[in-house]
């Protein structure tokens, strides 16, 4: 799978300057942690989710979470595990494995599923089976990870992990004691992603012991966490709290408190740091506007670009993708989603601009390992080499995985393009 891959090749090469990698679910954590982007979650109750992860699959999405918690009513909850496991069967039965390569194939034209976008056209110009995305679940308690595993049998091969909600140092570990026995039990790799949002983590007095406390858990099973996902409305709850459409999880002095101290103990990039994905957004509907647009009107100059701008609005993205940028800005990766139309602006902006990649490689020429600094390329700002490393490197860890836009393309081409594809 690769970021774009949805969309014609030809589009493609004309909006990137480095085209966005080719990865699997057997990637390395490093590279999976930043590929992760819009993660879309997706109720586990839903009757035709097989099907509903193919068609996600095609539009761009490429992490998934399937839930039993919070999304589900607690009725429901035994429902929901009978049909992940069957929709997981749904899932595996499109997949035939090729027995001169183990790789899955599309039963219907025998084409190789793992490298059915190796030239992006596969995802748009024939009816090549789409890669199933990174799939995850997220449960409840420790033991529904053993059980759900055992039921799956062979169909384990399409999970990637599991989501840990409400992760503490006491719930954290049985959740990841239960999470290594698993993978044991199946011999494939599992990862964990814990949920940040206990009320001891967004309480004051208790905010540095639970911090401290979570630290030394996720670092003792530091192989197996492959992010930390931030339970933004699970901290506005403690205080009866929601954020408008118009406002951004930063404007909310609560959360965005909580956030800056997350960043801090547990996203350093001293090599103890963990990747952060940033909060949900919640709105997908038409509402009344209180405040004027977030969107600035001159990126939208261009031909037909105003009424995309007029359309983002319309849904109340403009406040999404202001939140975005502010997520980057304050140390986060990636984004929760709960709705589809949220999925290409989040990889739209996680592209690496022309300008940030010729930066970020003239900090990290060979011969400037001594420090110094000196001007950009784009003769705009100081590049300073010993501070600058460690958000070059990120940089292009980023660009691998979600590419580098051409010179003179912006988020607003790659907007357009990726909602056509």
């Amino acid at each position: 799978m690769r970021h774009f891959g949805h969309i014609p090749s030809a589009t493609r090469a004309g909006l990137f300057h480095q085209e966005p990698a080719e990865f699997t679910a057997d990637s390395p954590a490093s590279t999976l942690a930043v590929a992760l982007g819009a993660t879309l979650y997706s109720p586990a109750t839903r009757p035709r989710l097989a099907d509903d992860v193919r068609k996600q699959a095609a539009r761009g999405v490429v992490s998934m979470v399937l839930c039993l918690e919070d999304s589900i009513a607690d009725a429901d909850v035994e429902a929901a595990e009978t049909n992940l496991v069957n929709q997981f069967a749904d899932l595996a039965r499109g997949l035939a494995s090729d027995p001169a390569t183990g790789l899955a194939t599309d039963p219907a034209t025998g084409s190789d599923a793992a490298g059915s976008q190796a030239d992006g056209a596969a995802a748009t110009d024939g009816p090549a089976l789409q890669d199933v995305p990174l799939l995850f679940i997220r449960v409840r308690e420790p033991h529904q990870i053993t059980d759900l595993v055992a039921r799956l049998g062979d169909d384990v091969r399409l999970l990637s992990g599991f989501v840990l909600p409400k992760f503490t140092e006491t719930r954290g570990r049985a959740f990841l004691e239960a999470l290594t026995a698993a993978e044991k039990a199946c011999g494939r790799r599992l990862f964990a992603m814990p949920v940040l949002e206990s009320p001891e983590l967004l309480h004051l007095e208790t905010r540095a012991e639970t911090l401290a406390g979570i630290a030394a858990t996720v670092d003792k099973y530091r192989e197996r966490v492959l992010a930390l996902r931030l339970g933004v409305t699970d901290f506005c709850s403690a205080y009866g709290l929601r954020r408008s459409p118009d406002m951004t999880a930063y404007d909310v002095q609560l959360v965005a408190h909580v956030i800056a101290d997350v960043v801090n103990v547990l996203g350093r990039s001293d090599g103890t740091g963990f990747t952060i994905t940033g909060p949900v957004w919640e709105y997908f509907r038409l509402g009344e506007r209180m405040f004027k647009p977030q969107l600035r009107r001159s990126p939208f100059l261009e031909g037909s670009a105003e009424d995309l701008r007029t359309a983002l609005i319309e849904r109340d993205l403009d406040g999404l993708l202001r939140e975005i940028e502010l997520d980057r800005a304050n140390g986060l990766l990636g984004k929760t989603c709960i709705h589809p139309t949220h999925v290409v602006p989040v990889h739209a902006l996680s592209v690496v601009s022309h300008e940030e990649f010729s930066d970020a490689q003239d900090i990290l020429q060979p011969e400037r390992g001594g420090g110094g600094v000196m001007r950009s390329a784009y003769t705009n700002k100081m590049n300073e080499v010993k501070p600058h490393r460690a958000w070059a490197e990120r940089t292009l860890l980023r660009a691998e995985v979600f590419g580098v836009a051409k010179e003179d393309v912006g988020f607003v081409d790659l907007l357009t393009a990726g909602l056509a594809g």
